[in-house]
């Protein structure tokens, strides 16, 4: 059996019996949850081009998956297995265009005053504003690809602050 001791990291969704849960956040103190997720989109130069000129058939790339990551970060709950659902207060989500190198720059921000952190409700955001890109653009570009989705700040809790920057993508 495993040593579950504090010091040692374990999986919060499995009893010591080895059976799947969701964790009792019961006794838990309410406090601020913050999160930034992040995620990229590459299309070819002529997509951006489109996007960033509202020319594509399906209507504003970019409002429609602001539309749709503020929607999947409110039904993490109900999408991701043993999450909270949890009273979000704020989600936003914002674009950077590179329409020369044809990357689409995504970040989600969540928050909440409950007892558990909102990193999958950011992280779902940042990644369905990816695919909402991805179906309003394939008619267009098939050499659509989503990159290095990541959280890169959560804060609240007792961890505190946690900030994370991957390596850049080669």
């Amino acid at each position: 059996m495993p040593d579950h001791s504090e010091q040692t990291p374990h999986l919060t969704h499995v009893d010591e019996s080895g059976t799947i849960r969701m964790v009792d956040v019961t006794d838990k103190a309410e406090t601020t949850r913050e999160a930034v997720a992040r995620a990229t989109v590459r299309v070819a130069p002529h997509t951006a081009h489109l996007i960033e000129t509202n020319q594509v058939a399906k209507g504003s790339v970019l409002e429609v998956a602001k539309i749709a990551a503020i929607m999947a970060g409110k039904q993490t709950a109900q999408l991701i297995p043993l999450t909270h659902p949890l009273p979000m207060t704020h989600i936003d989500v914002q674009f950077a265009l590179d329409s020369t190198q044809g990357i689409i720059s995504i970040e989600a921000r969540t928050r909440t005053t409950y007892k558990t952190g909102v990193e999958v409700e950011a992280l779902l955001a940042a990644t369905i504003a990816a695919v909402t890109i991805y179906d309003m653009c394939k008619g267009v570009d098939n050499t659509i690809t989503l990159e290095q989705a990541y959280v890169a700040l959560k804060s609240g809790g007792k961890s505190g602050t946690v900030e994370f920057q991957p390596e850049p993508l080669r």
